[in-house]
């Protein structure tokens, strides 16, 4: 047994950059086809496996470092590269999860750190073999882990609630760096300092992009949302939508929606919003409007929203507004503490006629 996985290892030192590639882009693909909910049981029992082999192979590596066993052999081989591979499979993962609830226009920078540590894992795992990289990763990972479970455990969202996450992942990280200073106390006590400042910058930087809305509000995300001419709940439950007619190239190219607006006539800013079960909260739609001579957006109506959860689909709500000045508009389906969940971008176009319009039914 021992004869082949040196065999396996000898192979794998000569296609190193090949596999590890090839691994990495699997393993990104395959959380994107099958991890389906934020609040399945199964997809966060997979994240909470690879925090725990995360840890293990950090304490089993600088058990090995601290006694001075033998960084060729095998046992060592294989705790880095399973390290490697779990970081890329939970950072992977978290990504897709953010992705998914983000708005690019307004998360776009935190959206870019967290792909920035998943390409890191590729580029930088030789560094793995410094204690500080890997507790840096593992509270990157461990706290952006628990900004999406702490929600699903107390069905709240808001600033709490995030202050709480962090706060809780530095208590689970100092319960490991005890447990990792018995058994490498050497090797801990040449990099105390250094560790507790990349965790101290990490705890920092997210409550700087949080605090400045620039993190998705997380498990919320808009599955579907647009402006129409009317919307009308249905006695079987669906959504009854006017819309205007557009050629197809044109919708797919377009910016924003157009609307042709009768003076006097109402719009309607229609969205679906996927919120974990259990998860019941409030959503504000912020009608804006674009003022030239600002140069600047203003807030023009807020309405409040009940959300209620558990609709893979999204739940539904819509708002509406009548006397739109023509010009660029938008509606920001948020928070209420500000939160950006999704937006819709519009033009007000005035017209002395209806445009065509067609009805679909949202179900």
């Amino acid at each position: 047994m021992l004869a082949k996985l040196t065999q396996l290892k000898s192979w794998y030192e000569e296609n190193e950059r090949k596999v590890s590639s090839f691994s990495l882009m699997f393993g990104f693909v395959f959380d994107s086809l099958t991890l389906q909910r934020i609040d399945s049981l199964w997809d966060n029992l997979w994240l909470v496996a690879n925090l725990v082999s995360i840890g293990a192979c950090i304490i089993f590596i600088n058990r090995a470092e601290n006694t001075g066993d033998s960084r060729e052999s095998w046992k060592y081989f294989w705790l880095m590269n399973i390290l490697q591979f779990s970081f890329g499979a939970l950072l992977g993962a978290s990504f897709i999860f953010y992705f998914r609830s983000a708005t690019l226009i307004v998360s776009w920078p935190f959206l870019l750190l967290l792909l920035a540590a998943l390409v890191g894992n590729e580029v930088f795992k030789k560094h793995y073999e410094r204690l500080i990289f890997q507790l840096a990763f593992l509270y990157l990972s461990l706290f952006v882990f628990m900004i999406f479970l702490l929600p699903l455990l107390v069905h709240r969202i808001g600033a709490i609630i995030f202050l709480s996450s962090g706060i809780l992942s530095l208590v689970v990280l100092w319960f490991f760096i005890i447990v990792l200073n018995r058994v490498a106390r050497e090797r801990f006590k040449q990099s105390w300092q250094r560790i507790w400042l990349s965790v101290a910058s990490i705890f920092i930087l997210f409550n700087i992009l949080y605090f400045t809305n620039l993190i998705p509000p997380i498990p919320l995300s808009l599955k579907d949302a647009g402006i129409y001419h009317n919307v009308e709940k249905l006695p079987q439950g669906g959504y009854r939508v006017l819309e205007e007619e557009e050629s197809g190239l044109a919708k797919y190219l377009s910016l924003r929606q157009k609307i042709h607006l009768v003076p006097g006539n109402t719009v309607f800013a229609y969205s679906a919003i996927f919120s974990p079960a259990d998860l019941n909260t409030d959503i504000v739609h912020e009608w804006q409007y674009y003022d030239e001579g600002d140069g600047e957006w203003k807030t023009k109506t807020r309405v409040p929203l009940r959300l209620s959860g558990g609709r893979s689909e999204g739940f539904r709500t819509f708002s509406a507004k009548s006397d739109l000045t023509p010009g660029l508009w938008r509606v920001n389906v948020a928070t209420p503490d500000g939160l950006i969940i999704g937006r819709i971008s519009f033009e007000i176009i005035p017209s002395d006629n209806m445009p065509i319009i067609k009805a679909s039914v949202k179900s």
